[in-house]
């Protein structure tokens, strides 16, 4: 169906007048600012601690082309949750109702003109980089349309394909510095099985509305034991990356949130077989959301016998 028609089926015939300050903050809430935030704050911390420790601070938070990257990245994503909030609209009136309120205060077309605007505005910062740069977002850009138009609503699709859009943000500052070390696919393993065991607490968290809009998601399609036998192996895979990365002393006082994230998959297990309403999964969901944002913010001990000396090297 084409996005136009669409929008104008799902925007109300008489909608009701907003200042633009709750226009803003609908926005806000549609292309989520919060993740955005912690996303560009995780691409400046993996930039300076991991793909690149040797440069000084200045060097790379003054990067021109890091800083076109992050942008093109911002932009990108918040695209990307326009067009899934899009899509997603009629099972979030289910699963969020407050939000989905919040959300429709900015109209359905108005929505998908900033999407189409901000993937022009983020191609273009990328291609200020390179043109390897802007067919990378532009890829990215068809699939995450690929994804909440299709690939979402089928079980293993669903699962793998948001992951995996999920860790490219990463993929791209990979790329640019050209650091191919066997730490950083470790960290990128490590993550990769969290994000999963986020897509499956969320997939069953939001049970109601994806039987409405006809998702066949794991949880759906295998039942929910199913799903929590799954989720339960996935934790167990994360102690394989855990247990290389322990290994290497340059991830240093990082060790210390490894073994936070074993005592918390431990109790998010224990509260996994316990859960069996949507309250239950949505505590869940936020440790795993908890255990994302502290490692974000322990990318800074990685460097800590450094720090001051990368600092003074500005």
């Amino acid at each position: 169906m084409d996005l136009l028609k669409m929008a104008e089926g799902n925007t109300p015939k008489k909608p009701k007048k907003y200042s633009f300050l709750f226009k803003f903050l609908s926005l806000l809430s549609v292309v989520r600012g919060y993740n955005i935030a912690i996303i560009v704050l995780a691409q400046y911390l993996a930039a300076i601690f991991i793909f690149s420790p040797e440069k000084p601070l200045k060097e790379i938070l003054f990067n021109l082309d890091l800083y076109f990257i992050v942008l093109a990245t911002v932009c990108v994503i918040a695209a990307g949750y326009i067009i899934n909030n899009f899509y997603d609209s009629k099972k979030d009136k289910i699963n969020k109702p407050i939000k989905s309120k919040i959300d429709n205060i900015v109209g359905q077309k108005t929505k998908l003109n900033i999407y189409f605007l901000l993937n022009i505005i983020g191609v273009s910062f990328a291609f200020l980089v390179s043109w390897r740069a802007a067919l990378f977002f532009s890829v990215y850009i068809f699939l995450i349309w690929l994804y909440s138009h299709k690939l979402k609503k089928y079980p293993l699709t669903g699962l793998f394909s948001a992951a995996i859009l999920a860790i490219l943000p990463f993929f791209v500052i990979f790329i640019y510095y050209k650091n191919f070390s066997t730490i950083i696919f470790t960290h990128a393993a490590f993550l990769f099985f969290v994000l999963m065991i986020r897509e499956l607490t969320k997939d069953l968290e939001n049970i109601k509305g994806d039987i409405v809009q006809n998702y066949q998601t794991i949880p759906i399609k295998y039942g929910e034991y199913f799903t929590k036998l799954l989720i339960t192996i996935l934790v167990v895979f994360t102690l394989d990356p855990i247990y290389f990365l322990w290994k290497y002393p340059e991830i240093g006082l990082m060790k210390y949130y490894f073994y936070f994230v074993g005592i918390v998959f431990t109790l998010f297990l224990f509260l996994l077989w316990k859960a069996n309403s949507k309250k239950d999964y949505v505590i869940l969901h936020n440790i795993i959301k908890l255990i994302i944002i502290i490692g974000v913010m322990s990318l800074m001990l990685i460097d800590t016998s450094v720090i001051i000396q990368r600092i003074l090297r500005v």
